[in-house]
């Protein structure tokens, strides 16, 4: 674990590549030592129905959540969420030049003992496909 999900606003599908947004999230976080590699996951998740401020449908907007296990000092946790934002904003920098969107991120801690965990990625790793 660390989880990180974008949600995003379904009018920027045609001006965001969220394929390449969610590399770039991992290729960020993969960089960051709070975060474990093998346990990085990142998606995105388009929202179909929203209204943003003044209501104009040209408004759009992009939520990253952070999901980690718990343990780690506020300040890690406060530098792992900021190396994260600042990849965020620059990918997105191009897209705001032209576009109106709200960028926004949240890292919360997860109850280790009610979030159970099991995978073999780690075996895997390095192995080719």
């Amino acid at each position: 674990m660390p989880h990180f999900h974008i949600e995003y606003s379904a009018n920027l599908e045609e001006v965001v590549d969220m394929g390449q947004l969610c590399e770039e999230i991992r290729a960020a976080a993969a960089s960051v030592d709070a975060f474990p590699m093998p346990g990085i996951r990142v998606r995105a998740t388009r929202v179909d129905h929203f209204a943003i401020a003044d209501g104009d449908p040209k408004h759009g907007f992009i939520d990253l959540s952070i999901r980690i296990r718990e343990g780690r000092p506020d300040a890690v946790k406060q530098d792992a969420v900021d190396q994260v934002f600042e990849a965020l904003r620059a990918f997105l920098a191009p897209a705001m030049a032209d576009h109106s969107i709200a960028l926004s991120a949240e890292l919360r801690d997860i109850n280790a003992a009610l979030s159970p965990k099991f995978g073999n990625i780690r075996d895997h790793m390095g192995h080719g496909s």
